[in-house]
């Protein structure tokens, strides 16, 4: 019997040091915001103007109300103005493109100048419901998904078409080059040139949400009831942030590849945290 407690003792630290070993990154606490943030549910690092836009909803998720905005953090974490641009209803993912920024907006795109701070564009996209998440690739076509009609639509010249569709629970969409990454019910997946969806890595419960690429092939992923994952190429996975008992959520993520500094955006706790990747 000793012998067995023992043996069971010591498999129980084996096991244990090597998940310990496995852990390659952290996040380190760096600063947060105020919190003047009108539900923030995105960040998008912007590297050419060195600033971060934030997507607040401020009203109901998916209600066409005019209450969105968009607002504008320094790195430094102060906010240079809570709604830098009005005028938009739930927005949520965004990205850059030849000076615009493009926002995910319900069932329109929102295009933005972002040297004149205005609304130029909404590019409608037909039987649209929850737009998500937004990712544009090098020639400008823009990838957004719908977390309503369980779609990926692609617009190209203004005209939207459908990439994907059938999915169970879409939320994040990243360009990388000419691939195309997606997160779907807690996993996350690369759609391929023949229409097939290759599984990475799953498991990742709360709502998988925002991707950045860490540069080496690997990515970050964030889940929205307030947990961040580092998803290696090879699917292994490192659960770096997890604020699930504090109620402080992790929604639609940016990222700094350069300073390695991850900006999440907090949604009902109104700030922004930066964390700096390790």
């Amino acid at each position: 019997m000793k012998k067995l407690l023992f043996s069971a003792a010591l498999t129980g630290f084996v096991l244990l040091c090597g998940k310990a070993q496995s852990q390659d990154h952290k996040l380190i606490k760096l600063w947060e915001t105020d919190t003047l943030l009108k539900v923030p549910e995105s960040v998008r690092y912007d590297a050419a103007r060195k600033v971060l836009y934030t997507a607040n909803i401020e009203g109901k998720p998916w209600e066409k109300d005019g209450q969105g905005s968009i607002g504008k953090v320094g790195l430094d974490g102060r906010i240079i103005a809570s709604e830098w641009v009005t005028g938009l209803n739930a927005p949520k993912g965004m990205d850059i493109h030849a000076g615009k920024l493009y926002v995910a907006d319900v069932d329109v795109v929102v295009v933005i100048d972002i040297a004149g701070g205005k609304i130029i564009q909404r590019i409608a996209i037909d039987g649209a419901k929850g737009l998500n998440d937004l990712s544009i690739d090098t020639n400008g076509a823009i990838y957004v998904s719908d977390s309503q009609t369980k779609k990926i639509h692609r617009i190209t010249n203004g005209q939207s078409t459908v990439v994907i569709e059938n999915l169970s629970g879409p939320n994040g969409v990243l360009m990388v080059g000419s691939d195309l990454y997606l997160t779907n019910s807690g996993g996350l997946y690369k759609h391929e040139k023949t229409g097939a969806l290759t599984q990475i890595a799953d498991g990742m419960e709360g709502g998988t949400d925002g991707i950045e690429p860490v540069g080496n092939g690997d990515f970050i992923v964030s889940c929205w009831a307030g947990s961040i994952w580092y998803v290696h190429a090879n699917g292994k996975k490192e659960h770096l942030l997890d604020t699930r008992e504090q109620k402080i959520n992790s929604a639609d993520i940016g990222y700094d590849p350069v300073s390695k500094t991850v900006y999440v955006p907090t949604f009902f706790k109104n700030n922004v945290v930066a964390y700096r990747l390790q």
